[in-house]
């Protein structure tokens, strides 16, 4: 798991972004589907709502099927022409438990759907559904189930978008590469701070800490992609009209949830056995109680620690933290039971990474007001596939 020098790479760009998401679907016949059609309407959709100033209007819809729940992003763009597009609004929305805790009982996936779809329907104007693309794309959650099971969703998914007013694509959901994921959450910061239209300010790099998975992504200079990085980590896409080449890698199963899962010593989707209970020195040995993770409830409880066993932590701010949260884990047990267990697992993985005691981490949860993640990134992403974007 060690990626040596890397950090290097990482830090020559700024600081590094660490985006903690643990944050958490009738209509018309289906529409248009093929891409050809599809940018018509988006072409459309341009000229169909403009400001005083001469401004586009137009809105995308992004779906986030992560591992601990089904979030919407609807968001709303202006563009000047010849230039890049500016972000305004953002509407969003989420529900718990996650798509893939409706594995073995798919239909009742749809009303969480249907009510996320009803939030769009609220927020953009009538004559625009059809020309908004409608999205989904899943993250770990689904990448973690058998194949069958995940199809199985998200052909659900997809009835229920060719139900729905909005502009339907045919490749529309999907389950994400985990470097496909840190690519966008990388889009999203580097495009909210400016960074896309003011080439000085040079990027920045990100490491996204999900529920199911972890990823870390940061431009490259040929001289990094040629001599450190493996070939299958390396990355070129064109946006904006510019080719970027990143170093991104996931590690599925590394994401928080997954991790506090995996310490208390619990199997992913597989339930505990009458009486049984999960026990971990990093909850207070008084703490008895329960945790829901993808519509399984196991009971946890503490237990003494062993105090001649521990370890010494690299980043020293985090360090701090969870010296500070096992110490004195009577305090939390109520509100934060799992404050010791998660600190002390975010300090591991960046030391693991191989970041260094004084690198400067900075941690984010909106830029200007919008929510960081993926979802702008990969929203962007999509659209401009479509050529609807303007510049």
């Amino acid at each position: 798991m060690k990626i040596p020098k890397l950090y290097y790479a990482f830090g020559i760009f700024g600081s590094a972004i660490i985006i903690v998401a643990y944050v958490k679907w009738n209509g018309l016949q289906p529409i248009l589907e093929t891409t050809e059609r599809a940018t018509v309407a988006l072409e459309k959709q341009l000229h169909s709502e403009q400001s005083r100033i001469g401004q586009e209007v137009l809105y995308g819809i992004m779906f986030d099927a992560g591992s601990t729940g089904t979030r919407i992003h609807v968001f709303k763009f202006t563009q000047n022409p010849k230039e890049t597009p500016k972000v305004i609004d953002e509407t969003f929305r989420g529900l718990r438990p996650g798509l893939s805790a409706y594995a073995d009982n798919v239909d009742e996936s749809a009303q969480g759907i249907n009510e996320l779809l009803a939030v769009a329907k609220e927020v953009i104007p009538m004559e625009l559904w059809k020309s908004t693309p409608l999205v989904l794309k899943a993250t770990a959650g689904l990448r973690l189930l058998p194949g069958e099971k995940a199809q199985q969703l998200l052909d659900k998914v997809k009835e229920i978008f060719h139900a729905s007013p909005f502009l339907v694509n045919d490749d529309c959901i999907s389950i994400m590469e985990g470097t496909d994921e840190g690519i966008s959450a990388w889009v999203t910061v580097n495009f909210l701070t400016g960074r896309f239209t003011d080439p000085t300010k040079g990027t920045v790099g990100i490491l996204d800490l999900g529920g199911g998975s972890t990823q870390i992504t940061f431009h490259l200079s040929s001289e990094a992609a040629s001599g450190q990085s493996s070939a299958s980590d390396i990355i070129s896409f064109k946006m904006f009209n510019h080719v970027y080449q990143l170093y991104s890698h996931s590690y599925l199963g590394l994401g928080l949830r997954m991790a506090r899962l995996a310490v208390l010593g619990a199997i992913q989707g597989q339930a505990l056995k009458e009486g049984e209970e999960l026990t971990s020195p990093c909850s207070s040995p008084d703490f008895q109680g329960e945790w829901e993770h993808a519509k399984i409830l196991y009971k946890i409880k503490g237990q003494k620690a062993d105090k001649e066993e521990g370890g010494t932590l690299t980043v020293s701010d985090f360090e701090t933290a969870a010296n500070n949260a096992c110490g004195n884990m009577e305090a939390h047990q109520e509100q934060h039971p799992f404050l010791c267990m998660d600190l002390t697992y975010i300090s591991l993985l960046l030391q693991k990474l191989g970041f260094p005691k004084s690198h400067n981490l900075k941690l984010v949860r909106k830029i200007n007001n919008i929510e960081i993640g993926w979802a702008l990134g990969a929203t962007l992403r999509y659209m401009d596939s479509l050529s609807k974007l303007q510049y």
